[in-house]
Parts: structure tokens; sequence; C-alpha cells
């Protein structure tokens, strides 16, 4: 709205209508815009202008980054735990869990511990001092004992810790979760608050149950449905995928161009084809002669002459 607003100066009754847009109320904005005409305060220099608008634009976006935050606590709160979720709210449900270190952990308490959970310090505190011990921890946030009686706080703590054991032991445990054991949970206490304030006898746990055991199978069955549809389609649109790369493949590959040897190989099988059709046996291959290791001594050019007299006088007397 500040950030909307700017100078006072400025504000006239164009804004009106977006400004009711921001307050949801035009009741508000008109009294905002008299206020207006009607302030007798300082005006506003330039340079503390800027800085309240940069202020109120770092809230707008702190406000959104909560909103943002809150969205994915609740769809992961859905998703691991959601029956403790539905009894007690994403974010207790989310404290109990991080203060207890897992779901696990949660799960394997007792439900005297999981309601003064968070409460360590006055718990040891009254132990020391023999004083009296504390009713709740971390389940004081619930709507549940802010709406009870103070004299009933006790009593709906300590039942809302029993059924927030059975839910997160339900949530760790089950094959496939359900929010459908947290509402029935949740109808209990609301029935045991009825109960404290007006006497009104509460439903039996053993028919609560039975119910949201119909209702948890019908659920979970239609999940699995839903499931092994989705997994079908995946798995065919992986075939289709899989077939198309292969008629590419096929239509791309190009084909294979023969090496120089294959070649050679090639034109001298051609070549050893004679005229008449009869193929010609391939000559052997001349294995050069082994080079003596002491090689003869090269004649000097008085030896030579020496031989061409001798031939010349044998061939006069002949």
């Amino acid at each position: 709205m500040a950030k909307y607003i700017g100078n006072r100066k400025e504000l006239s009754e164009d804004k009106l209508e977006a400004m009711e847009e921001i307050v949801m109320d035009s009741a508000k904005a008109q009294a905002v815009l008299d206020a207006s005409r009607s302030s007798m305060g300082m005006d506003i220099s330039p340079i503390d202008l800027i800085n309240i608008e940069s202020f109120s634009s770092r809230v707008i976006s702190l406000s959104e980054y909560r909103k943002g935050l809150q969205d994915y606590l609740r769809s992961k709160m859905n998703q691991v735990a959601p029956s403790l979720s539905a009894l007690i709210g994403e974010v207790v449900g989310a404290r109990l869990i991080s203060h207890a270190g897992s779901l696990t952990n949660l799960a394997k308490y007792p439900a005297s511990t999981v309601q003064i959970l968070g409460a360590e310090k006055a718990l040891f505190r009254a132990l020391k001092t023999r004083g009296n011990t504390p009713k709740y921890g971390l389940i004081f946030h619930s709507t549940f004992i802010g709406r009870a009686a103070a004299k009933n706080k006790g009593r709906i703590s300590r039942y809302l810790a029993n059924k927030c054991t059975i839910a997160s032991r339900i949530d760790c445990f089950s094959e496939i979760p359900t929010p459908v054991f947290g509402d029935k949970l949740r109808a209990q206490v609301e029935e045991r608050l009825a109960f404290y304030e007006t006497g009104e006898a509460p439903r039996k746990n053993l028919e609560v149950m039975k119910e949201a055991q119909q209702e948890a199978t019908e659920v979970v069955s239609e999940i699995k449905r839903k499931l092994e549809k989705k997994e079908r389609k995946k798995k065919k649109r992986e075939k289709r995928r899989l077939e198309a790369l292969e008629a590419t493949g096929e239509a791309a590959a190009p084909q294979e161009e023969e090496t120089p040897s294959k070649k050679k190989k090639k034109r001298k099988s051609e070549g050893d084809v004679s005229e008449n059709g009869v193929e010609e046996e391939p000559q052997e291959e001349r294995t050069p002669a082994k080079k003596k290791k002491h090689s003869a001594p090269e004649e000097t050019p008085t030896s030579a002459q020496k031989k061409k007299r001798k031939s010349k006088g044998l061939q006069e007397e002949s």
C-alpha cells in the first residue's frame, strides 16, 4: 500500500479503485484517501521516499517468499505425513518431525513423550525442583488446546498427543499414506472437545477406525489404479520413442566406405581372372635372399686389369 501511494500529495480519486483491490475494503480505501487530504504531517523528502519504497518492496518480497515456503511445506507434508498434517496442521507437524529428527523417530515415541516434546527444559527443571511437570510442548501451537477451557487443557493435550502418535505411525509404516485417518482422528478430537464442553458422548474408537479403514482401502485402490495407468502410458511413450530412434538410425546410417586395402584386393582379384574366365593362380612372392653378414671385398682396379690380361693371353694361345 505504501509503495503504491508513494507521496500523499500525488494521491487522487483515480487511485481509489486500485487501493480498494489492495485493501479489499472500499470504506478503508476511502478513509485512507480522506486522511491523506486532511493530514498535517511534514512533507516527505525525495531521499526518504526512496528509502520507504525500498523498504516496502523488501517487505513485499519477504511476504511472497513466505507464501512460497508455506506452499512448499504444505505439498511436502501431504506427501510425507498426510495424516499428521490433516490432524494438527502442516506447521506443527513439521515442527514435531524436525524436533524428533525424522518421522520414524517420531513414530517410535510414546504419547507421553510427544505430549511434552519441545518442553524438555521445563520438564527437567520441574523434576529437579519437584514441581509440576509441563502439560504440553510443541502441540500447544495447535488450535485444539487454544479452544479448550483452562481446566481441560491438560486433558485435551494428552488426548491430542495420543492421536498424533497414531497418525505418525500410520504415515510411517503404511505403503501408500493417505489423509483419511488424519481426518477421522481430527473429528475424534473435535468430538472430545464437545464432550468436555457440553457432555455429549463421542463415538467409540473402534467404529471410527472401521470407517477409516474402509475409506482408506478405496482411496488406496484408486491411487494404485492411477499409478498403474500412468506407468502404462510412460512405457508406451518410451516404446514409441525407441522405435522412432531405431527408424531414424536405420534411414540415416551412412554406407561404409571401402578402405584402400579392400580396393587393392578387389583390383588384384579382378586382374587374376583371365579372359577365358579361368582364374590364374597367384604367383608366389619371392622372398629376398638374406644378405650375408660378411660381404666380399671389392676388387681393386689393378686386380681387374690382371684378369683381363690373362684372359687375352689364353685366347691368343688357343
